[in-house]
């Protein structure tokens, strides 16, 4: 292996690695074991490399404070209600995080948006990578945080080009929609950093694939 592939294998095993991060965040909420494993010295050190990049730093250590703030149960409970709010109870108030709902044209919009073409797409794609949604995850598979895991698992053996094709469709299309409706709905401030991180993170990753 040359030092040209040497390097681009470090490269997409730390773009794996940012994107594990934030579909695990996405995926459910946040419980003691995980707190713990979030405030480790290692997680700190990952997230401070990731505030390095000024478009990145505001988001990063945003949620870096509410980490190091959630000290006792009642926050915790807080950052919880805050998730089940968000992301698993419809309506007005919520951000629902399934692509289908923001990528259903007008014109099919009477149709289910649940279970839609991306879930099918989705479950399609991950069927041939011979991957699964966990039983544990009861979710459509166009949620966000199965297609970060995707596109974790993939950084690493797809070429940049199919990788740009997959995260411009099933990602950069629909989260810049995804992420104010999550800043104007969160009473809270993690998920509204998580979710403009993860819009900003994509699009910087897209435009260094397409360079």
């Amino acid at each position: 292996m040359n030092q040209t592939s040497i390097n681009q294998t470090a490269q997409n095993q730390a773009r794996a690695r940012v994107y594990r991060l934030l579909s695990d965040l996405f995926a459910k909420e946040i419980d003691h074991q995980r707190l713990t494993c979030l405030q480790s010295s290692e997680a700190q050190a990952f997230f401070d490399l990731l505030a390095t990049d000024p478009e990145l730093a505001p988001e990063v250590n945003t949620l870096q404070e509410v980490l190091a703030g959630l000290d006792d149960e009642p926050a915790l409970l807080n950052l919880a209600a805050d998730y089940c709010g968000l992301f698993l109870v419809g309506g007005k108030q919520s951000a629902n995080p399934y692509a289908s709902l923001y990528l259903t044209s007008k014109e099919d919009e009477e149709q289910p948006l649940l279970f839609g073409d991306q879930h099918q797409e989705m479950m399609a794609l991950l069927n041939q990578s011979q991957l699964q949604v966990q039983s544990d995850f009861p979710e459509p598979a166009d949620h966000v945080a199965v297609i970060l895991a995707y596109v974790a698992q993939q950084a690493t053996r797809l070429n940049d080009k199919d990788q740009l094709a997959f995260i411009a469709q099933y990602l950069d299309a629909w989260l810049p929609e995804f992420a104010m409706r999550v800043s104007d709905r969160d009473s809270g401030r993690f998920y509204q950093a998580l979710a403009r991180l993860t819009q900003t993170w994509v699009r910087q990753d897209c435009e260094g694939l397409s360079a």
